[in-house]
């Protein structure tokens, strides 16, 4: 079946495309990182091909009857393990750019025997622009993203108006886009930006209760330690 797809990245008037949301920096990667993205993508990853459809039956099969969440963004995937692991019968797709995270990942999933969890290494705007359908996806996750907390760095944050509406778009029918931030600041604003998206409405009046079946993970722990909120909002496909 062949799906036509809106644009994100268009030039502007500038001929300039749209600010990437994160920049790759060269972390270090331990040895067993490096040896995992070698021996393990190729089993547990998806290459990046733009107007190839990705959903819960081409990365799992038939036998995957839960729903199909995408995580926007899983950093070193502990998280991200922990819930796949926790909910066997729900396909999860994790994208990330960063190497070491990627490695990390494919280390988790190997070692743990993950039979519902598949990863894409490449810039998650383009794989959710180019790689996923409208109307199947259950539910994003996009879980303490970088906040870029200077003001002239606002324009590179992933919750920004135009991604908001295309994971809106990706949605089915009463799905689920999930974000968690430790960074006030931003929480208002996505706050303001998933609410004036109208294909979306607050599952509760403000801010939403952590799910039980979401970890709390070291950023959380690292925010109370320093004596921040941890904001979350859950929108759902009306």
């Amino acid at each position: 079946m062949e799906h036509s797809f809106e644009r994100l990245t268009t030039p502007g008037q500038d001929g300039k495309q749209s600010p990437r949301s994160y920049v790759l920096r060269a972390g270090h990667m331990t040895d067993k990182q490096k040896d995992a993205l070698q021996r393990f993508y190729e089993k547990y990853g998806i290459p990046w091909e733009p107007g190839r459809i990705v959903n819960a039956l081409s990365l799992f099969g038939p036998r995957m009857i839960g729903s199909f969440i995408v995580e926007i963004g899983f950093g070193m995937g502990d998280a991200t393990a922990n819930i796949a692991e926790a909910l066997p019968a729900t396909g999860f797709f994790g994208i990330e750019v960063h190497a070491p995270g990627v490695g990390q990942m494919l280390l988790e999933i190997e070692r743990r025997g993950l039979k519902n969890l598949k990863i894409c290494r490449h810039d998650a705007m383009e794989v959710v622009e180019s790689m996923l359908a409208p109307d199947s996806v259950d539910g994003f996750h996009v879980f303490f993203p970088d906040p870029w907390p200077k003001k002239k760095h606002h324009k590179r944050r992933i919750m920004r108006q135009d991604f908001v509406r295309f994971m809106a778009r990706r949605l089915k029918p009463s799905g689920y886009l999930y974000f968690v931030t430790d960074w006030e600041e931003y929480a208002e604003a996505t706050l303001e930006v998933l609410r004036s998206e109208t294909l979306l409405v607050n599952t509760y009046e403000v801010w939403a209760d952590r799910e039980s079946w979401r970890p709390i993970t070291k950023f959380e722990k690292r925010a109370a330690d320093e004596g921040r909120t941890v904001r979350e909002l859950i929108f759902r496909r009306i």
